[in-house]
């Protein structure tokens, strides 16, 4: 009799380094050689990221496969064997955990435990209730808090919005050293490839955003709208390093996955990631000399919002508003503090309508309507053009042309989560599994 397995695990790595896609990738193989056939790409589900107790990149995996029973069993025994020999254990704050759940479709309860730790906050206690009433298997290591995250990436199928990533795995020699690659490659990748891959290079700084900085053994990753995408981009990039495997993953990359809209502003709670509505209610200040703090309010409330110095060009929109004018923000939920209120730290807003801005002006010549200045002090007005002279010291407020336009505004790309839709992806969201999977997904 054939089972239907979804395995998730999540809380593997730390600081120190350490993946959990690349226990992904090894168990990809160990698996597939014990006889198990993939029944879709392995699931990479990123999870709220303002929760103060994430792993670095807060993405849980799920591998979806179909085997006989008998070999169910083995594979439990590889899959927790494979997570303990690869996780960094005995870190603070790194304790993995996996759940086995056997079954055709995904239950209602789990899909909204899912959409839960995606969006908001959940506790261990929850998790572990949950999984009992599924009567599914698990294994924690040390507290366990990766069963929160295993099970939410069991919960999530991806049937709504989703893309693809191809992350390159460095071999151990190279692991903890600069990353090469051929930038000429890059740029040539993401020229090719433009229509179909996003987030490859930040367009203000040239920054090349498929490395990552930290000591983990990942390579490279590019994210794209296709597996067939992301696989053309794979074979254009030259790495001038050994790459010991790579993988395809089925994501919740660039879909806004984590944002949750909320109707007023007093119902915004802190690590939410929202979306509101709301008036600019206060100039906007400097703070520290590089970050740009806002006040929106609405009848139930008001929060500050900030744009930080990384945001880009988020930050110098959010420089040029004034007091009325309609916005739609959204953001991740800082808690307040004895220093700083409740505050929205910005990663996309909608300018929805400009307020009238006017400065105050002395009056025009009557002669040849240019706009007079003042001979000092209760001197009253001059025309510098053809000299009329006027006692009216009068001022009219003029209107001003704004220096911004209504419309959308995001983070630069290297400042953006991996849960922000880029610019690129508006009008290109899916849903739905992939009815098939390309021939070559992964590798050795």
């Amino acid at each position: 009799m054939i089972a239907n397995l979804h395995i998730g695990f999540d809380d593997t790595d730390s600081p120190r380094g350490g993946c959990t896609t690349y226990i992904a990738a090894l168990l990809v193989e160990k698996l597939e050689n014990l006889g198990a056939t993939f029944t879709d790409y392995p699931n990479l589900v990123r999870l709220n990221p303002n929760v103060p107790w994430k792993t670095r990149g807060n993405g849980a995996l799920c591998l979806r496969l179909s085997c006989d029973r008998a070999t169910a069993h083995s594979i439990f025994e590889v899959v927790a064997d494979t997570i303990e020999a690869n996780s960094v254990l005995g870190v603070k704050d790194t304790d993995p955990g996996f759940v086995f759940f056997q079954g055709d479709a995904i239950p209602e309860e789990l899909r909204a435990f899912a959409k839960e730790t995606i969006q908001g906050i959940v506790r261990m206690n929850q998790a572990r209730k949950l999984i009992n009433r599924l009567k599914a298997e698990a294994l924690g290591f040390g507290a366990g808090y990766g069963l929160v995250g295993a099970l939410a990436a069991v919960g999530e199928p991806l049937e709504g919005d989703h893309t693809y990533e191809v992350i390159a795995y460095r071999t151990p020699e190279y692991r903890g050293t600069s990353r090469q690659l051929s930038m000429e490659s890059v740029e040539r990748m993401n020229q090719e490839t433009v229509q179909q891959t996003f987030n490859n290079i930040d367009p203000e700084t040239q920054r090349v955003l498929i490395t990552p900085r930290g000591p983990d053994p990942i390579l490279y990753g590019i994210r794209g709208e296709t597996a067939e995408a992301v696989v053309q981009a794979h074979r254009c990039v030259y790495a001038l390093e050994p790459i010991e495997r790579w993988v395809i993953f089925r994501t919740n990359h660039g879909t806004d996955a984590h944002l949750r809209r909320v109707d007023a502003i007093s119902d915004i709670q802190q690590y939410q990631s929202v979306i509101l509505r709301g008036t600019v209610t206060s100039k906007p200040k400097l703070v520290r000399r590089r970050h740009r703090i806002f006040t929106i309010g609405d009848a139930t409330g008001a929060v500050d919002c900030a744009a930080y110095e990384p945001t880009g060009r988020l930050r110098k929109i959010a420089w040029q508003l004034i007091p009325g004018d309609i916005l739609e923000v959204s953001g991740g939920v800082r808690p307040s503090t004895s220093l700083q209120p409740l505050t929205v730290n910005l990663e996309k807003m909608v300018i929805l309508k400009l307020a009238p801005k006017y400065k105050s002006c002395n009056l025009k010549c009557p002669k040849c309507r240019k706009r007079m200045s003042s001979m000092g002090w209760g001197q009253g007005l001059k025309c510098a053009r053809c000299g009329f002279k006027s006692v009216n010291k009068k001022r009219i407020l003029v209107q001003e042309k704004r220096r911004i336009s209504e419309g959308l505004f995001i983070v630069s790309p290297r400042s953006q989560r991996h849960l922000t839709k880029p610019v690129s992806r508006y009008g290109r969201e899916k849903c739905g599994k992939p009815r098939g999977m390309v021939g070559d997904w992964h590798s050795p």
